[in-house]
Parts: C-alpha cells; sequence; structure tokens
C-alpha cells in the first residue's frame, strides 16, 4: 500500500535537501501531449546531483511514497503522468542536465539525463561527431526519457534504437542505492546487464542519472529524396536496392501515404509540398556517406535511375541544398503535428516484419471498414518495421463523434499485429496506455520474469506505480 506525498512527508523531505530543490506541482508537470490523461502529485523534486536524488529515493522508500521520474514530459502513452492512486513524488531531471566529458578519440560522450537530446547533438558536432538520433520532439525531449523509453526516431535502421547508441549507465535503484555503470566499454562480460534492464524499463526500477553515449563519424556528404513508389510493396523492393547499393550508409527510410500530406495540406498549408498530384505512396530516403566515397547525391541519383528503370519509382525529388533537405524533412516531421489538429479516433505505434507490411496495410483498412468509415495515416519507418498506423474520422466528423469505437477499432490493429508476429509497441513504450496490451498478447513466461524483477528490486512498488505492470 502506497502512501501519499502529504505535507508531513514533504516537510521531512526538505529538511533532508538543500533549499529549492522542490516545489509545488504546475500544469505542465501534469500534462501529456494528447491530452488524455491529468496527473496528479504532492510536489515536485528537482535534484542537482546523484546524491540529491539518492535522498530523495530513499526517503520515499522509507515512507512508501510513489515516485513518478519526469523527463521532458513528451511521451504518448502516459508513463509521465499518474492519474489516481495516493499523489505521488514527481521527480524532475531538468536540473541535472550537464555534460560530463567527451571522449572523440573513443567516439563517447556522458551526459546527464535532464539533458536535452538536442542538446547531446550540438556537444556532439562541437567535436566533429554525430548523436544519431533524432526524433520529433528532440527539442524538448530529455535523454533520461528517451533512455527509459528505449526510443527509436528516424535513424534506427543505421544506427539502432537509444539502447544501442548507450555504452553505460548511472541510475539510483528503489531502495536509494546507486549503480555506477557510467563504462566507456564496448566488452564487458561480467555478469547480468542492468544498463540493458534499467533501458526500456520506463522508471519502474530506478531512475537513470546519467549516461555514456556512443558518436560516430559525421558523415562527409548526405543526398536526401523524396520518391513516390507505387505501393508498399514496391517500397520495400527500393529498399533491398538502396541497401545493395549502399550497404550501412542508408540513414534513413520512411514510408509516407498520401493521407499525411493531405493532412498538412488541410491544417498546415505552410508546408510545401513538392509533387503535384500527390502521390498515394512515397518513401523519404537519406543516405550519408563517409570521406574519400563516392559523393553521396551521386549514388541517390544513380538509385533513382535504376528504380524508375523497373518501375519501382514514378517521380522524385531530391534536395541539392540543405534548405531543400529541410524542406523534405519538415513534410515528415510535420506530419505528427498535423495529425494532432484533425484529432485521432486511435493511434498504434506498432512493429512487424518487413515482408508482412505489404499485406498488413491492405488487412488492417478492411478490418477497419468493418465496423464504420475512417481516414488511416500510415507512415513511419519502413526501414526498421515501425509503422504509426493512426485512425481518423471521416470526412466531417470529429474524433468525438467516433470516441465509442476506440476500442473496437484499437483491437483490431492490435490483434491483427499480433497475429502477424508483429509488437503493439514499438518505439513509444507502454506507459499506462498499454499495460492491458501487455497483459493480452505479451509471452506469459516473459510477463512473469518481468514481475519478479520488479518485486525483487522495487519490493514496495515505489517506482512510476502503474506503468508497464499493472
Amino acid at each position: 500500500m502506497l502512501n501519499p506525498a502529504d505535507p508531513e512527508f514533504l516537510t521531512r523531505l526538505a529538511a533532508r535537501l538543500p533549499g529549492g530543490a522542490l516545489r509545488p506541482a504546475e500544469p505542465r508537470d501534469l500534462e501529456e501531449p494528447r491530452g488524455r490523461w491529468q496527473g496528479r502529485a504532492g510536489a515536485v523534486a528537482r535534484p542537482r546531483s546523484l546524491q540529491e536524488v539518492a535522498e530523495v529515493v530513499r526517503a520515499c522508500n522509507e515512507a512508501r511514497v510513489g515516485i513518478v521520474p519526469l523527463g521532458g514530459g513528451t511521451g504518448l502513452v502516459g508513463g509521465q503522468i499518474m492519474p489516481e492512486g495516493p499523489a505521488p513524488l514527481v521527480v524532475s531531471l531538468e536540473r541535472m542536465a550537464a555534460l560530463r566529458a567527451v571522449w572523440p578519440a573513443e567516439n563517447c560522450l556522458v551526459a546527464e539525463a535532464g539533458m536535452v537530446v538536442q542538446a547531446v547533438q550540438a556537444a556532439a558536432a562541437a567535436e566533429g561527431r554525430l548523436f544519431p538520433l533524432s526524433l520529433a520532439s528532440e527539442g524538448t525531449a530529455r535523454l533520461g526519457g528517451v533512455l527509459a523509453t528505449n526510443a527509436g526516431g528516424l535513424n534506427v535502421l543505421r544506427y539502432g534504437n537509444a539502447r544501442d547508441l548507450c555504452l553505460g549507465i548511472e541510475a539510483v535503484l528503489p531502495d536509494g542505492q546507486v549503480f555506477n555503470g557510467l563504462k566507456r566499454l564496448r566488452k564487458d562480460n561480467t555478469g547480468y546487464d542492468l544498463r540493458h534492464l534499467l533501458i526500456g524499463a520506463e522508471g519502474t526500477l530506478g531512475i537513470i542519472t546519467a549516461a555514456t553515449l556512443r558518436l560516430f563519424p559525421a558523415p562527409a556528404t548526405v543526398a536526401t529524396a523524396l520518391l513516390a513508389v507505387p505501393d508498399p510493396a514496391a517500397a520495400l523492393r527500393l529498399l533491398s536496392r538502396a541497401e545493395a547499393r549502399a550497404a550501412g550508409m542508408i540513414s534513413a527510410f520512411e514510408l509516407i501515404h498520401r493521407q499525411g500530406p493531405e493532412f498538412l495540406a488541410e491544417h498546415m498549408p505552410e508546408v510545401a509540398f513538392p509533387m503535384t498530384p500527390i502521390p498515394e505512396w512515397m518513401v523519404l530516403v537519406e543516405l550519408g556517406l563517409p570521406a574519400g566515397f563516392e559523393n553521396a547525391e551521386a549514388l541517390m541519383a544513380g538509385l533513382l535511375d535504376e528504380a524508375m528503370e523497373v518501375g519501382l519509382v514514378s517521380d522524385g525529388v531530391v534536395a541539392h541544398s540543405g534548405a531543400q533537405r529541410s524542406a523534405l524533412w519538415r513534410i515528415r516531421e510535420s506530419i505528427p503535428l498535423a495529425n494532432r489538429k484533425v484529432g485521432a479516433v486511435s493511434s498504434h505505434d506498432i512493429s512487424l516484419p518487413l515482408s508482412e507490411i505489404p499485406a498488413f496495410i491492405p488487412r488492417a483498412n478492411a478490418a477497419l471498414a468493418a465496423i464504420g468509415a475512417f481516414r488511416v495515416n500510415c507512415f513511419g519507418h519502413l526501414g526498421d518495421g515501425n509503422l504509426h498506423y493512426n485512425v481518423f474520422p471521416a470526412l466531417g466528423r470529429d474524433k468525438a463523434d467516433d470516441a465509442h469505437l476506440r476500442d473496437a477499432v484499437k483491437a483490431r490493429v492490435h490483434d491483427l499485429v499480433h497475429d502477424m508476429g508483429g509488437s503493439v509497441s514499438a518505439e513509444h513504450g507502454l506507459g499506462r496506455l498499454k499495460v492491458g496490451d501487455l497483459e493480452r498478447y505479451g509471452d506469459p513466461g516473459k510477463l512473469a520474469a518481468m514481475r519478479a524483477i520488479k518485486a525483487a528490486l522495487d519490493p514496495n512498488g515505489i517506482m512510476n506505480p502503474g506503468a508497464v505492470l499493472r
């Protein structure tokens, strides 16, 4: 049984911390981007150091007060929001945002968990290196949050998820003990890897306070193109040809359906689209080559010529400047913003085996047509099998009109994903939104092991109560 972070507890906690470490909760601490939940909290703790985080966690564990870790608040599954139960203590790492060290020759750096992703990218760039994690919220998302959710983003095809970019972790465990795991090693086979246990745990097994991150040489030349393809099957064949021509050099391969640019035309007309009419299906491809290799634009041009000859591409736009490249990426990055303006009935962050994607899309569309009339905006990271299959009301209707169908829509989509060997949570995590999905679709052995790990590390259940596990 958890206790609330009430005035008596907060008075005791304040006495253990420096002045200014606690403040009242503000609306921004208790909201999530989609407005689906309203959180609650007794207060917000803002530690400045690892030792202060440990003191906060020890105090909460002793008093059995729940902790909700808060990064940039950009999560889309409610992992940063506790809407019910005894008021928790929100622990924000906004004041732990330092760059601790950089080793350019080793291609790594150490950053605190409160550092914004964009700032990590800039720190790497200042040393002539690349930190490749890139996502729409990188200007506000914090490092601790992206590691806690194992975020993906645009460059997973080449560089991997957040998990793959992390060499070491510093964290505070649920009893207040510190895990000093900030190693710079590529090889370390010394027992259980707590780093990978904490990454993706969404704050349910501890609070990540800092991380050692992998860096890469920045590409010498980059080429970006928006290409019209007949269908997703052709897009996959194009991906195969691109990988044959530029193995390991493809940074992004994004699938875009016509519905996305149409939403932009309706709600964000300032975002220019370069092809008329809008193709039914498109891919946004980016290549990055190191110095000494063929120029990336020449490689892209050769790929485009080859693809057009065999009918995989019918039209295309290749960027010839940084401004043109930014304009193409603005289209892709604005689609989620336009989606919010339209208002989804149900959004789905899913992954599938690549070869199943061409069959999944028409099957899912048909399953939804059996229960109502909808518009579907299907887009995402085709290169790694991650689709955002988002369902919207028919033209002239509002999402409130179809709110009664949300559960049915979600069940149809997720059942099909599961039947086709996919995952109902590709890169956004489980949070509180998908706790039931884990119970419905998760492997029983895995679920039992997760519960045993949670009970062993957090017997009082204080860490992000209700997230991931019920």
